[in-house]
């Protein structure tokens, strides 16, 4: 059907059909539509939403306009996705907590844009490892090891890709059928049978308004089911980082100690939202009876050092150090500067601006404003002092990673201004607030 008419349709206020949504699709993928039609499309949509099967009928021609993975294994093929954060290093720990449960993990990421990190980034800090690969290579990883985490290859949804850069400059990158499409388009296109997204709510979220976030997570579970992927999506918090980390060599540390170090030196809430993520996935896939024991099998891939030894593997076959478990620390790179803030008054951390935490990192280096932008993966905050937390006057509510000392004075004032204490009792919000099925 015409793009023209398509479009004609959508300013008289008429919603397209399945078909004229599939074909307009399909011209994006194979550069039939322009982008200018592009941009005019995306417009449209922000002023006449899609129903739900429209959206679904979008989503579902977005994925199939490029290649869609099929794999032959002897357990399920699953997948997580977030809506981004600061500080959220979650896939590094559970794509190889469930691949050591028996799942099998190809988990098609990106990178940062903005205040919020991207998981290549985090990767690309290990030294050799290759995050781009030709899908004939993500398939014989998986196979072999359980997960790969790789970018895109062009082939996959490239309808998303024309359709997301033309989003990015006429303003209409906050549609929700646009968002869902595009999240989904690429998570089915990887062949998966569940999917479970962490949708994030607060400061530091992509959308930190709850009821937007609450529609978002309806919208993605709806679609992904109607698309037949088994989908479930979790509502968690991010008015303050998902892990005492942001940036990227730095987040690969936190990583680290959740998958190697005792109980007490991991961090509570990144290994808090892997076992709920990951909990929920098994059960999607019907590995466990429920989310609760698919939580434990998690919890238990992580103590008994199994998911460790997944990454190790999965490190290795992507080109990166072949003894990372075991030599982690020697093989990450610093920052040549590291100042620590100090609390200048005793009291309880009452609020932590997590957006502003993650434009500190970005402006320190470690993150992009533009999509070429180099990325110094050293640089970034450690030791965040956590909301809830009694201060003493002195104690360090932050380290500073830089490149110079001028860089790291700036930031820590910043991070200063980010941090709220109060004298009386504070209570958290809750990590892990829904689940919706």
């Amino acid at each position: 059907m015409s793009p023209r008419d398509t479009l004609a349709r959508l300013r008289r206020g008429e919603a397209p059909g399945p078909k004229r949504l599939s074909d307009f699709a399909e011209g994006l993928a194979e550069g039939s539509v322009s982008d200018a039609q592009a941009g005019a499309f995306a417009m449209g949509i922000c002023h006449t939403p899609l129903t739900p099967a429209g959206r679904a009928a979008l989503t579902r021609a977005m994925r199939d306009g490029g290649e869609v993975l099929e794999w032959d294994l002897p357990g399920p093929v699953i997948d997580k996705h977030s809506t981004g954060g600061v500080g959220d290093c979650v896939s590094l720990v559970l794509a190889p907590a469930l691949a050591a449960c028996g799942a099998y993990v190809p988990m098609i990421s990106g990178r940062g844009l903005g205040h919020t990190g991207g998981t290549l980034d985090k990767l690309s800090a290990i030294p050799g490892l290759r995050v781009e690969m030709q899908t004939d290579e993500l398939q014989d990883v998986v196979r072999r090891v359980g997960c790969a985490i790789v970018g895109a290859t062009a082939d996959i949804a490239p309808a998303d890709r024309r359709l997301y850069a033309v989003r990015d400059v006429t303003g209409t990158v906050e549609s929700l059928d646009l968002i869902v499409a595009s999240i989904l388009s690429k998570k089915l296109a990887e062949g998966i049978e569940a999917l479970v997204l962490d949708v994030k709510t607060g400061s530091g979220a992509f959308m930190a308004d709850p009821e937007a976030a609450r529609a978002l997570a309806a919208a993605l579970v709806e679609t992904g089911q109607a698309n037949g992927v088994m989908t479930s999506a979790i509502l968690t918090d991010m008015s303050q980082p998902a892990a005492t980390a942001a940036g990227n060599a730095l987040e690969v540390i936190a990583a680290m100690e959740a998958l190697t170090e005792p109980r007490a030196r991991r961090s509570l809430r990144l290994v808090t939202l892997a076992r709920a993520l990951g909990g929920e996935a098994l059960a999607l896939a019907g590995m466990v009876a429920d989310a609760d024991e698919g939580s434990a099998r998690i919890e238990m891939a992580l103590t008994s050092g199994a998911a460790a030894e997944v990454f190790g593997r999965m490190i290795a076959a992507q080109g990166g150090p072949t003894d990372f478990p075991e030599r982690w620390r020697d093989r990450l790179p610093a920052a040549p500067v590291v100042a620590e803030l100090r609390a200048d008054r005793p009291g309880v951390m009452a609020r932590i601006d997590a957006r502003a935490l993650g434009e500190i990192v970005v402006d320190l280096g470690g993150g992009r404003r533009r999509e070429d932008d180099r990325i110094d993966p050293t640089v970034g905050l450690s030791h965040l002092a956590q909301l809830g937390a009694v201060i003493t006057e002195g104690q360090p509510l932050a380290r500073v990673h830089a490149a110079d000392g001028e860089a790291a004075a700036e930031a820590a004032e910043r991070v200063a201004h980010a941090m709220e204490m109060e004298s009386g009792a504070v209570t958290p919000p809750q990590l892990v607030q829904e689940t919706l099925r």
